[in-house]
């Protein structure tokens, strides 16, 4: 405990919204897509922080701590709003053949040459966000959350306030659906084209 303190004393809570606001603000905006918001939250992420600075033991770095802090508010943020609304659309009772039970693709992917070298170049990564930014938002919470911030089924269920594994798993099958169409149509017939070139 006297070396938590130590540690500790080593924070220094004046130089953090200098230091750490940006990327702090960048990171909550990315999950709720609201500037106000994602400000709110890394105030509170702030206040938090300052209130348990004397646990802090310098098993990761300042920022890391900070950053852990605030995924907390986020994920407290989507538990908040889950229960004030509900996330989840009544969904139909049409099948979707494009993926199994498991949520995996049920469907051969078609073969784009050599994705590797697509992924490793930036400008996909633009499309990407671009891509998951034209998803609904309750798809694109679960996407993020799932997928970025790498929740759980169980977090996730109750996180969000979802009532079946069943609808979670529809929820992300239909997110990735979309985001593969968009992919395709914004990236890869692109990409192509510039390799047949």
């Amino acid at each position: 405990m006297l070396r938590g303190r130590l540690v500790a004393e080593k924070l220094d809570p004046n130089a953090w919204l200098d230091r750490y606001g940006d990327v702090l603000f960048r990171y909550a905006v990315a999950r709720v897509r609201d500037k106000t918001v994602a400000e709110d939250l890394v105030q509170d992420a702030f206040l938090a922080a300052i209130g348990a600075v004397a646990t802090y033991e310098g098993g990761s770095t300042e920022q890391t701590w900070l950053v852990g802090i605030l995924r907390h508010k986020v994920l407290d943020y989507f538990r908040q709003s889950s229960r004030e609304k509900q996330l989840q659309h009544e969904w139909s009772d049409e099948q979707d053949h494009d993926f199994d039970d498991e949520g995996s693709w049920a469907v051969s992917i078609d073969p784009w040459r050599t994705p590797e070298k697509a992924v490793e170049q930036d400008e996909f990564w633009g499309v990407l966000r671009g891509c998951v930014d034209t998803l609904p938002e309750n798809l694109r919470t679960v996407f993020a959350l799932r997928e970025l911030d790498g929740l759980g089924t169980e977090e996730l269920l109750a996180t969000l306030d979802i009532s079946t594994k069943n609808n979670l798993w529809v929820m992300l099958s239909r997110a990735r659906k979309r985001l593969r169409q968009c992919l395709q149509n914004r990236w890869f017939e692109k990409w192509q084209q510039d390799v047949d070139v």
